[in-house]
Formats: C-alpha cells, sequence, structure tokens
C-alpha cells in the first residue's frame, strides 16, 4: 500500500508536508499541492480515512438498513437514496437484516464502530434494547416502520388510507366475500394495512365475516402462494383478494397463473406496489402504486439537513405519503354489476409523478 512517506520520498519532501498539501492546508503553496496531488495519483495512493476520523474527521458513509433487499420496494428506494447522497457527497451502505432483531443488533454494532455518519433504518418488529441505545448515538431516521422507542423522525406510507382504498375498490364493485393476504398485525405497517381492510368493509356496510385475513412474513414469496392456496380451498371461497406487499403480490399471481385461476372471471385480485410487469400480467394488474423517488428525496434531504447542523434538530417529525389505487383489468363486479353509491372506492388515481413504484412490507 502507498503511503505518504512513500510519496514524500518521491518528491524530496517532509512527510507532514504531503500530508498537509492532501488535506489542502492554505499553508501549502498551490505549487506543492499540485505535484503532491499528481505524485498520489500516479502511485495509486488512497488515503486512510479510518486515521484521519482518529484525528476528528467525520465519515462520508450513510447506512441503509433493511429487511430484505430482494423487494423491490427496498431496491428502488436504496437506488433513489444512492443517488441523492452522492450528489452531497456521501456514499450509501445497505445492511440487510432479514427481520432478525439480533442480525439488526449486530449490523448497528458495526456501523457505530466505524462512525458512520448516519442511519436509514426500517426497524424490525421488536428491536433489542442495545440497539436503541446504539442509535441514539447516531443520526438517525426510521423509514416506512415505525417503532416508538427509535425516536420520531419517520417517512412513511398512509397504509391504512391505501388499504382502505383498494378494499372499498372491490366493495364498490359487489364483492361481499373478500380476502387479505398481508404482513403480521406486530409490524406497524401489517397492522395498519389491516385496519385499512377492516374499515373499508365496515363502511361498507359488511359484516365482520366477510373478510377473511391471512397474515405472515410480508417479504416471503411463499406465504403468498400458500395463502391464496388455502384461501381458495376452503369452505367460504373470496371472489377478491387485496394483498399487502410486493413479495405476496408476486407469491400471489405466480400461484394464480399456476393453478389457472380466471382473473377477474373466478376472482378479483387488487396487489400492492406496482412492478414493470403488473400492468401486463393476465388483463393488467389493480394494484397500489406507491411515490418512491418522493419520499427517498425527502428521507435524504431530511437526514444531510441534520449531519450538517451539528448536533441538530432532533425534534418530531412525520412524512406521510400516500399511495394511489391503479385500476386495470383485473378487478370486476362478481354478478357484472356494481353496488350504487359507492363510486367514491372505485375511482383510480396516480402518484403526482405519473408513475407508480414497486410496494413495500
Amino acid at each position: 500500500m502507498i503511503t505518504t512517506k512513500d510519496i514524500a520520498e518521491r518528491l524530496g519532501i517532509s512527510v507532514s508536508t504531503v500530508g498537509r498539501a492532501l488535506s489542502d492546508d492554505p499553508r501549502i503553496s498551490e505549487e506543492t499541492k499540485f505535484r503532491v496531488r499528481q505524485a498520489a495519483s500516479e502511485m495509486g495512493y488512497v488515503g486512510n480515512r479510518a486515521a484521519r476520523m482518529m484525528r476528528g474527521a467525520s465519515s462520508n458513509v450513510v447506512a441503509l438498513v433493511i429487511p430484505d433487499i430482494r423487494n423491490s420496494f427496498y431496491s428502488t428506494i436504496a437506488h433513489e437514496l444512492s443517488k441523492n447522497m452522492e450528489a452531497e457527497g456521501f456514499q450509501l451502505m445497505l445492511s440487510e437484516t432479514d427481520d432478525d432483531r439480533m442480525v439488526e443488533l449486530r449490523h448497528l454494532r458495526e456501523l457505530s464502530a466505524n462512525r458512520v455518519a448516519g442511519v436509514i433504518i426500517v426497524p424490525t418488529a421488536r428491536p433489542h434494547n442495545d440497539s436503541v441505545k446504539l442509535l441514539r448515538g447516531l443520526p438517525h431516521l426510521q423509514l416506512l416502520r415505525r417503532h416508538p422507542s427509535l425516536g420520531a423522525q419517520w417517512f412513511g406510507v398512509d397504509d391504512h388510507e391505501a388499504l382502505r382504498q383498494a378494499t372499498a375498490h372491490l366493495v364498490a364493485q359487489g364483492h361481499t366475500r373478500i380476502a387479505y393476504v398481508g404482513g403480521p398485525e406486530e409490524l406497524p405497517t401489517g397492522a395498519e394495512r389491516l385496519r385499512g381492510f377492516r374499515s373499508a368493509l365496515r363502511e361498507g356496510g359488511l359484516p365482520d365475516d366477510a373478510g377473511q385475513a391471512a397474515l405472515g412474513p410480508p417479504s416471503s414469496v411463499d406465504h403468498g402462494r400458500q395463502a391464496v392456496r388455502r384461501l381458495l380451498n376452503g369452505p367460504d371461497a373470496p371472489s377478491a383478494l387485496v394483498l399487502g406487499s410486493i413479495q405476496l403480490t408476486l407469491g400471489v399471481l405466480e400461484e394464480l397463473s399456476q393453478l389457472g385461476v380466471k382473473v377477474p372471471g373466478e376472482l378479483s385480485v387488487v396487489g400492492f406496489g406496482d412492478e414493470p410487469g403488473f400492468s401486463w400480467w393476465g388483463p393488467g394488474l389493480t394494484t397500489i402504486g406507491l411515490p418512491i423517488q418522493e419520499m427517498a428525496t425527502g428521507c435524504a434531504l431530511w437526514l444531510l439537513r441534520r449531519l450538517k447542523t451539528k448536533p441538530g434538530d432532533d425534534s418530531p417529525y412525520t412524512s406521510l405519503s400516500p399511495g394511489s389505487l391503479i385500476a386495470r383489468g383485473s378487478t370486476a363486479p362478481p354478478d357484472g354489476k356494481a353496488r350504487s353509491g359507492s363510486g367514491s372506492g372505485s375511482r383510480s388515481s396516480r402518484s403526482r409523478s405519473g408513475s407508480s413504484e414497486p410496494g413495500s412490507g
């Protein structure tokens, strides 16, 4: 590894002069700085950030802690966050927890030990007490999910309204047997989406037993497959289905294709998220789109402001982004007639950017 000593020997100057030139010290002439930087480039010198941090320099790394990179919501938001951070001289680092709080704790310990500049986290359902303590010492905000122990800075989706709107769309078409496949209630996103589903049923005047719920890991494609199979083979098979995450949507669509279920002839389906292929899947998937780019930009701007205003303003902050129902061909009245007086639930809207993005868990 090339060191400042090697550069100093090549140029016939002191190591301290090389160090000052590389740090743009005003005491060093522009000519010397140019010679040092040119030699460093030619010799392949890479600065030791760990050593600079020991001398008080700050890290330029921001960590994104997520449950599952396979979920296209997280991969898309990581891409958008990376672009926003790069524009301000920061580098995004990904950390995957698989929704395991002990893995989450190990990653946070490593991130803290390496003095990351800040953390954007999608927390597990029950963060470890040590994770809570570590995050207190780091500029951070919560994304999508919110846990009260991790502070009051949060960027999320209006999950209740998104699922209420999706379910109301089916109620307006006349469906009275509607099932929901989503995440568990111990996750704040799972609880809010289930609440939105049940709210729409009540508002539509349907009895409590009109809606079945199959809850499980939101990042599990297999849970989606198994849940729809059980629901369709049950004694009171639904005529319509509402889904609560992108991975569950993928699993359900795969299973319906394999079973040969006719959509919407035999089953109406509303997905969650809008993958590029959803518009041409079967008759086109009616689904909930999310303004991911808007959320990512908001997260990045808030954290960058926090990093630039040390010790920073830790006052409560909440940003709630709306979902948008995108009506396509996968939903239809079960008997060919929509219910009257419920048209507001079936109206389609799109995000302000004019397009929708993948869903989340």
